[in-house]
């Protein structure tokens, strides 16, 4: 694919209408390595007139009833879906994931956040209790924050700013929503579909821009009381200690380093091509991905050799190809930091079985100069190597013998995160012990990625603070306050 001549331009979006910046950023198409797209090079100053368009627009917006907020939701997700295939083509484009996964699994998602938001909106209730001796009965009330500062992350572009756009206007809170300024075209595609679904103006404002300049105006805003933010653990940090001044309320959905439980009675046939899709789904840019499996002893050999050679069937090139599994990586300063990972562990003596340094990469030729990598195993992999204690975000796992269940659960848990997990075994009961026992905010058995957006989402230790889904989302973006009148 050539580079084209005429390099898309975006600008902020503010107070409902399109603003250009006065600085650019370029954007690359991760499949060509050329620069295609112009984005915002945000600071203070659009910061400034975003948080300010979005009080204005609060208090009208607040006072809406949650059903006609419901409607207006459930209008912006049938656009999207009317616009699935531009959208879809866009952030295949942009983040360089294939144009199956953003066609199956961002959009549709993206779009649905939305609906189910708009639905469950309407089944919250509140508490009530009466004190009869005192001539008292109490309740509770659940008010918006106000202006919530959103920061998503580039690897799921669409669908994880639509995870945080929706529940926070659903509650009645205004936004302000900074997107990764390595992806940020679908973000800016939403905004021209606001005003006919029938979201007023300032009620989402998007400005785009780095972490730095943009993200740190928002964090450190005294008019955006609330920050949700999914990314990395030392972003986060920063966002902690910025915000503190202010008190503000977090969100905060961080890294993974999820590790496979494969027992000897697990059914293979089940686990071998679900592990492989959960390593390598989105070229293993996706914070649930597993990258740590652990196999018992006596079923390893046999799991090993036929995992590598359904890990070798996943074709890698290009993108918008629909017979393509693995896209390019973000960038390449991030490839590099991959394949770097990949040097170390085999300067540890680790085996890498296939994928990067081992297995020849053919792209066609307009992705030569793309960031591509092939889905890569690597065995016999120590516990405190750096690939098996730190998240490395790209389509590498590593695959380490076990004896017994108390040992594995001890070193499944040995990590700084705690975000995801997998178990499989045919044993019931040892699912359940093993699943209570790991330290992660989410556990599948037998399974991957099977997701009700009813219950929480979130990590423990360095996986995050917080939770979100219908009831945790609700009582994020919201205030509770107890009212008690003696009658």
């Amino acid at each position: 694919m050539a580079q084209s001549k005429v390099l898309l331009v975006l600008e902020n979006f503010i107070g409902g209408k399109f603003v250009p910046c006065s600085s650019y950023i370029d954007s690359y198409n991760p499949s060509t390595g050329d620069v295609y797209c112009k984005v915002p090079d945000s600071g203070k100053e659009e910061v400034e007139a975003a948080v300010k368009a979005a009080k204005d627009a609060f208090p009208v917006w607040s006072s809406k009833s949650p059903l006609e907020r419901s409607q207006i939701l459930n209008k912006l997700a049938d656009l999207i879906e009317h616009d699935l295939e531009a959208f879809a083509q866009a952030e295949s484009m942009d983040q360089g994931k294939t144009i199956t996964f953003a066609r199956t699994v961002d959009i549709p998602r993206a779009a649905y956040n939305f609906r189910f938001f708009a639905s469950s909106i309407l089944h919250h209730v509140t508490e009530c209790t009466e004190m009869a001796t005192m001539g008292c009965v109490h309740y509770t009330l659940r008010a918006p924050v106000g202006v919530a500062g959103l920061i998503s992350p580039w690897n799921l572009p669409l669908y994880l700013l639509t995870w945080k756009i929706a529940p926070a206007i659903a509650c009645g809170n205004t936004v302000v929503a900074k997107p990764s300024e390595m992806t940020s075209v679908t973000a800016w595609m939403m905004c021209k579909l606001l005003e006919k679904a029938g979201v007023p103006h300032g009620v989402v404002n998007v400005v785009f821009g780095t972490g730095a300049k943009a993200g740190e105006a928002l964090v450190c805003h005294p008019d955006v009381p609330l920050i949700s933010f999914t990314g990395s653990t030392l972003t986060a940090q920063r966002i902690t200690e910025k915000s503190a001044p202010h008190c503000k309320r977090l969100s905060l959905e961080l890294g993974g380093k999820n590790p496979a439980i494969i027992f000897d009675d697990a059914d293979l046939s089940q686990c071998i091509p679900t592990t492989v899709r959960s390593s390598f789904a989105n070229q293993g840019e996706i914070c649930l991905c597993t990258s740590r499996i652990f196999v018992q002893r006596g079923i390893y050999s046999d799991f090993l050799k036929r995992f590598v050679a359904e890990a070798k069937k996943w074709k890698t090139g290009n993108p918008s190809d629909p017979t393509v599994d693995v896209g390019a990586l973000i960038s390449k300063e991030h490839l590099e930091k991959v394949r770097n990972y990949v040097k170390k562990a085999q300067a540890e003596g680790a085996t890498v079985l296939c994928g990067e340094g081992v297995d020849s990469l053919a792209l066609p030729p307009g992705n030569q100069k793309g960031y591509f990598m092939l889905p890569t195993v690597i065995a016999e992999v120590k516990d405190e190597s750096c690939c098996m204690q730190e998240e490395i975000f790209g389509p590498v796992t590593c695959v380490v013998a076990f004896d017994t269940e108390e040992e594995v659960i001890k070193r499944a848990n040995g990590v700084k995160y705690g975000l995801a997990a997998t178990v499989w075994s045919s044993n019931v009961g040892r699912v359940h012990r093993v699943a209570r026992r790991l330290q992660s905010g989410l556990v599948w058995t037998n399974c991957w990625l099977v997701r009700d957006l009813n219950l929480p989402f979130g990590g423990m230790k360095a996986s995050g603070i917080g939770r979100e889904g219908a009831k945790d989302s609700y009582e994020f973006f919201t205030e509770v306050k107890t009212i008690t009148i003696k009658h």
